[in-house]
């Protein structure tokens, strides 16, 4: 048999054996079963062994011997990689758009007011950007490219760092005033102290309770004030005069720049926590993504630099 013959009767072959039936593999295939089981029999023929045990299911009904259920899952993964590799070609032919997820709080503070220059850099890309708190399947959905933060662990997709986070207290100006303005540590006795817990299941997120620590004071005072599990939420409460968060580096710059957040004191707490883009690993060459990669490392950079 030549190759494209024997791709049709290996196609033929892994679709009888799911169906457990030519009849089914033929509607699926959109042929007769007769060229089914022609196929398979070619195959067999050319194989020099059985595939199916035809006389031990009766008409309506094959299974597959011993030597083809051995090779059916490498057969399967292997038209699955086939499929995989049609799509990324065709994908490459019309590429006209980078779909990317990012988290609500990340694309609010850092991404979208950056986009322009991503923009004017290529003209012909269309950006689709997918706000979301939870993580994406890309093995399930329909997704380029993830914008993730933490450790880089993520299995099944290749992760790059490219911007980390320094943790210090933010407030609003008005809390330099007043009755109890902010100074120095001490004063936060007498504001109310709202915590992140978008990632409160991550060991190496930075608490207040860190900061208490490495400010010298008693972190049983800590624990007070308002949970909050989405970091945006918590820095507009922080921008009203509501209290005094932990500011993280790329989600305040803007605001500090414009004068919505001011920092009143140190420390700044380091955190072995990162940006990183992500995707799959078979997509880690395709010029759009690798293209979006480069300019968030450019952008990341040239933030940290001012």
């Amino acid at each position: 048999m030549r190759a494209p013959d024997h791709l049709n009767a290996l196609r033929a072959v892994e679709a009888a054996a799911r169906h457990g039936s030519f009849v089914l593999a033929a509607q699926e295939l959109n042929v007769t079963p007769a060229a089914i089981g022609q196929l398979v029999r070619r195959l067999e023929e050319s194989l020099g062994i059985e595939l199916f045990h035809r006389a031990q299911a009766g008409p309506a009904r094959i299974v597959l011997t011993a030597a083809a259920g051995a090779a059916l899952p490498e057969l399967q993964a292997g038209f699955r990689h086939l499929a995989a590799a049609m799509e990324r070609l065709r994908r490459a032919r019309t590429r006209q758009a980078l779909a990317v997820t990012v988290s609500t709080a990340f694309a609010d503070k850092w991404l979208l007011h950056r986009l322009g220059g991503f923009r004017a850099r290529h003209p012909d890309c269309e950006l689709r950007i997918d706000t979301n708190t939870a993580l994406v399947d890309f093995a399930r959905e329909a997704v380029d490219v993830g914008i993730r933060y933490g450790a880089g662990r993520w299995p099944g997709l290749v992760a790059v760092p490219f911007a980390t986070d320094a943790f210090f207290p933010v407030c609003s100006p008005s809390l330099l005033r007043g009755q109890h303005p902010l100074r120095g540590p001490g004063d936060l006795r007498h504001h109310q102290l709202i915590h992140d817990t978008s990632m409160a299941a991550t060991p190496e997120f930075r608490t207040w309770r860190d900061w208490h620590a490495a400010a010298g004071l008693d972190p049983k005072g800590s624990e007070r004030g308002i949970q909050v599990n989405d970091s945006a939420a918590a820095y507009r409460m922080v921008m009203t005069g509501g209290g005094v968060a932990l500011g993280r580096t790329t989600l305040v710059e803007q605001d500090l720049a414009e004068g919505r957040l001011i920092r009143p004191f140190g420390p700044e707490l380091e955190c072995p926590l990162a940006y990183h883009v992500v995707c799959r690993p078979q997509d880690a060459e395709d010029p759009v993504i690798v293209a979006f990669w480069d300019w968030l490392m450019i952008e990341a950079g040239s933030a940290a630099s001012r």
